[in-house]
């Protein structure tokens, strides 16, 4: 099983209209979205998380349970808000704000199901490590985790209104990092954590989106690029989640240290393939592929080709 930790919050994704700017919500939260990607990918996964006591909780609750995970642990915090995203789109680039106060994201009071304890892979977010609560309760569960022998992932997803610079964010960051398995970067991120430093993780599988260009794995000395599709978003919101879940999708279950570099390509094109197609719906979830739309689509790319 993919076990998933982390927030679980709604996007009020901002439009223009007539009347001024409208908003739209959606479910969301990084790592809510990778378990998402995953499952519709016809993975077992679990997702751990929590929400508050409110109408945003409640919508969220209710999706979540509708969406098929083969475990699902979501608390509802009587005394604490449901995190919202709000969301700005242009030209179908998407930037974030957060409205984050006594919220219930980084806030996790039940104990991990049995089911995530014996988990092979477990998938981390990260916007927990912000707050001091996040943190306990990371640190804690990643070294129970290393010591049962699980697999760690984690999603940098670096939001910069959540720290007070860049350097406090990479001086957090770096207390944790150490104890991935697997990692995923944007370029960005890449950036702001420096070439040298993300290079020094070679301890761990790290892959890297740049965005329309594609993606990379690197581990040692090897270094594995794969381009991706061309597509017309309406919503890049979620792309890099649905990237990495259906990467996560792919080792779930598997000796992937056995993956050939070929494996290993094949496995960077289909999460391109579904990065791509997440971006033509509005939302995180409403545009994560099937196992056979990202088919379908690889399929009319090879003619094309």
């Amino acid at each position: 099983m993919l076990g998933v930790i982390g927030e679980i919050l709604v996007d009020l994704t901002g439009k223009e209209t007539s009347d001024g700017l409208s908003f739209t919500r959606h479910a969301g939260g990084a790592p809510f979205n990778v378990a998402l990607a995953a499952k519709r990918l016809g993975s077992k996964v679990g997702f751990f998380g929590s929400v508050g006591d409110d109408m945003m909780g409640h919508y969220l609750e209710a999706f979540a349970k509708a969406q098929g995970f083969d475990e699902l642990a979501l608390s509802v915090l009587p005394d604490r808000n449901t995190t919202l995203a709000w969301v700005s789109l242009e030209h179908g680039e998407r930037s974030f704000s957060f409205t984050r106060k006594h919220t219930a994201d980084y806030c996790f009071p039940a104990p991990l199901p049995k089911a995530f304890l014996t988990a092979d892979l477990l998938h981390f977010g990260t916007l927990m490590f912000s707050k001091a609560e996040g943190r306990d309760f990371a640190s804690r569960e990643i070294a129970a985790a290393k010591k049962r022998g699980q697999t760690i992932s984690f999603d940098v997803n670096y939001r910069d209104d959540l720290y007070a610079s860049s350097e406090e964010a990479v001086a957090v960051y770096r207390q944790f990092l150490p104890f991935a398995d697997l990692l995923k970067f944007s370029e960005e991120e890449v950036a702001i954590f420096g070439e040298d430093y993300v290079s020094s993780l070679s301890h761990a599988r790290v892959f890297i989106t740049h965005g329309a260009k594609g993606s990379e794995m690197r581990y040692q000395e090897k270094r594995l690029f794969v381009p991706s599709y061309p597509v017309t978003p309406l919503d890049t919101t979620g792309a890099g989640d649905a990237f990495y879940g259906t990467l996560l999708s792919s080792l779930e279950g598997k000796d992937f240290s056995t993956f050939s570099d070929e494996e290993w390509r094949h496995i960077l094109a289909k999460s391109n393939a579904a990065g791509a197609l997440s971006t033509l719906a509005y939302g995180a979830c409403d545009g994560l592929p099937t196992q056979k739309e990202i088919e379908s689509f690889l399929t009319k790319v090879a003619k094309r080709v």
